[in-house]
């Protein structure tokens, strides 16, 4: 009988661990994950019946309503080319991207699901799709309820909206966007595909209900103590003597306050605070509708992405986890943890993913070196120091968990990117840098890129695309990353090369690259097909100068990965065994010849 009760204590205790540890521990399907973001607004239009009008949007952190004669740009027009509203207004193209919408809808990522699938992804992460009036979404009018013109009825919806107090959730209604929302989730997750979303819990826009009590009652306002507001307007004047805290000064960002500080706040670097209970009720009441909407969690979203994270105290972060997989004890959290110190020190991550806030961060610290190693900016050593610097700081299971990111909808595309051969995201953009190049990549750009890709689908963690990078777009830093995607059979208007140049001779045709796309295709079912690249160890065998093999191993095989970024072709000596290229199907024993500029992918027969 002692025994027995000594088994059942350790069975007990071996119970509690687990249950901790599940708690700590990403979510298995995360590590299986092949990411596709959607930035709903350039993804499709499939439902013109719903695009946008002059009063749902306003520009960007101006509060400027549109201009005069504004309408959608059509989808296929040439990105450097000015609508005629700008023309009329005497608007500067430079100045202008803001205001432009093409009218993507959430109908049109339905309508794609299929061609997902057919790429290899099973998971989605979607930029905001709360309701807000730009393009980008994090400017909130609402996190409670998706943007309306994301769905059929945008005058309905905002009918229905108004009939609710947005502060209390017991009266939230569920308009026909957030219908066409779960049901977006329901047919993703019919194709085994998991679906995050994008939250920033650090400001709204000023078009948000609670921000929008304050004006109308300014001091008297139940939401005076959510925002940092140092002066409040006074009526009896013309002027608006208003002053409050704008995330990045930005004045149509209005940052919500944080509680409880008890260490140094500097941006960059994480900080022991909170914020007040009455925002985090309302978070906590947002959070619970997309995860378990009426309450089954089947229905919800499978995660957040969490924009600026490092804004935000660690004490609030630790209670949003707990909060999160409480509701859905599989959710995936990943944070955005970027610069420490701008343009040159990335974030250390590891804070964040000690088990008790962030299952993973978009992991822009292991795509940096990746960048300057297959440009030529950097050697094999150290892009090999660079990685294992990086993955050594992360136990196993976040590795393999973390979100590797090339592009996305706030870096320069990925071919771009390559492209131009300066410091990573510095002046990336013509308006920084007349000589920066945002015409088509040449052919040795295409090359390099598919080296790195090979590399990260065959590295640690999950690979993320960026839509569009698949099909061969093109484009400089934010707003150029951000062009309506080149679907096949569009007939798009030819690019100026050389960017504003309305008179230019020199054009790039535009239209759907089907080699680009069928590489990735092929490098999602290899990774798909072979556990090892999610699993497997990971050790370098070859690390000199321009040249990096390395191979994956689990109990059951091993996979050899060869990158020749050199100029010139290389022999390299193999194992003893017979080979077969996973790539291309070719097989090789004893030696290898490895072109200039390609790569293998080598599973030993």
């Amino acid at each position: 009988m002692k025994n027995l009760l000594l088994l059942i204590t350790l069975l007990i205790a071996f119970g509690n661990t687990q249950a901790q540890d599940a708690f700590e521990l990403p979510p298995e399907w995360s590590k299986n994950a092949i990411w596709y973001q959607i930035m709903v607004e350039r993804f499709h239009n499939a439902d013109t019946a719903n695009d946008p009008k002059p009063d749902n949007m306003l520009a960007p952190n101006e509060g400027a309503i549109a201009p005069t004669g504004w309408h959608i740009t059509p989808w296929a027009q040439n990105w450097f080319k000015a609508d005629d509203w700008m023309v009329n207004n005497k608007l500067d193209l430079k100045h202008a991207f803001g205001y432009r919408r093409y009218g993507g809808d959430l109908q049109g990522v339905i309508d794609k699901l299929d061609y997902l699938v057919d790429l290899g992804i099973t998971a989605i992460y979607l930029n905001p799709v709360n309701d807000a009036p730009s393009l980008h979404k994090y400017d909130a009018r609402s996190y409670h309820h998706v943007d309306v013109n994301f769905g059929p009825t945008p005058d309905t919806d905002t009918k229905l909206m108004a009939t609710e107090n947005p502060a209390d959730a017991s009266t939230w209604v569920w308009t026909n966007a957030d219908k066409l929302f779960l049901k977006l989730i329901s047919e993703a997750h019919n194709r085994n595909i998991k679906v995050i979303v994008d939250f920033s819990w650090n400001h709204t826009g000023t078009e948000f209900w609670a921000w929008k009590d304050i004006i109308e009652k300014q001091e008297k306002s139940a939401y005076k103590d959510w925002y940092y507001i140092q002066t409040f307007d006074n009526p009896a004047t013309t002027q608006n003597e208003m002053i409050y805290k704008g995330w990045a000064n930005l004045k149509g960002l209005p940052e919500l306050r944080k509680s409880n500080i008890v260490s140094a706040r500097k941006s960059g670097n994480p900080y022991e605070g909170d914020m007040p209970q009455a925002i985090k009720n309302h978070i906590w009441d947002v959070t619970q509708r997309w995860l378990a909407p009426n309450g089954n969690a089947s229905n919800g979203v499978d995660g957040f992405r969490l924009d600026v994270a490092d804004e935000i105290g660690m004490a609030f972060w630790r209670s949003f986890r707990k909060q999160v997989r409480t509701i859905k004890p599989d959710a995936y959290l990943v944070g955005e943890i970027w610069w420490q110190q701008w343009p040159d020190a990335l974030m250390n991550p590891e804070p964040y993913l000690t088990g008790n806030i962030f299952d993973a961060v978009m992991f822009y610290q292991i795509y940096k070196p990746a960048r300057d190693f297959f440009i030529g900016n950097i050697t094999s050593q150290q892009f090999k120091d660079s990685i294992l610097t990086q993955l050594n700081r992360l136990n196993p299971q976040t590795q393999q968990a973390m979100m590797n990111v090339s592009a996305t909808h706030d870096t320069p595309r990925l071919l771009t990117s390559f492209y131009n051969t300066g410091k990573y995201k510095f002046n990336a953009s013509p308006g920084a840098d007349a000589t920066y190049k945002t015409q088509k990549p040449d052919e040795d750009t295409f090359k390099k890129v598919k080296l790195y890709l090979i590399h990260n689908f065959c590295n640690i963690g999950a690979p993320h695309i960026w839509n569009g990078d698949e099909m061969g777009m093109w484009g400089a830093d934010d707003p150029y990353c951000r062009k309506p995607m080149m679907w096949p059979g569009m007939d798009f208007e030819p690019e100026y090369k050389n960017n504003f140049n309305g008179n230019s001779k020199h054009v790039d045709e535009v239209r759907f690259n089907k080699s680009h796309f069928q590489f990735y295709k092929s490098l999602c079912k290899i990774r798909k097909q072979n556990p090892v690249l999610i699993n497997g160890s990971l050790e370098f065998i070859k690390s000199d100068d321009k040249t990096l093999i390395y191979k994956r191993t689990n109990n059951e095989t091993s996979i050899l990965i060869a990158l020749n970024t050199d100029s010139k072709d290389l022999v390299i000596d193999l194992p003893e065994g017979n080979y077969q290229d996973l790539i291309t199907g070719q097989s090789f024993s004893n030696k290898l010849m490895l072109n200039k500029l390609t790569g293998v992918i080598l599973k030993k027969q």
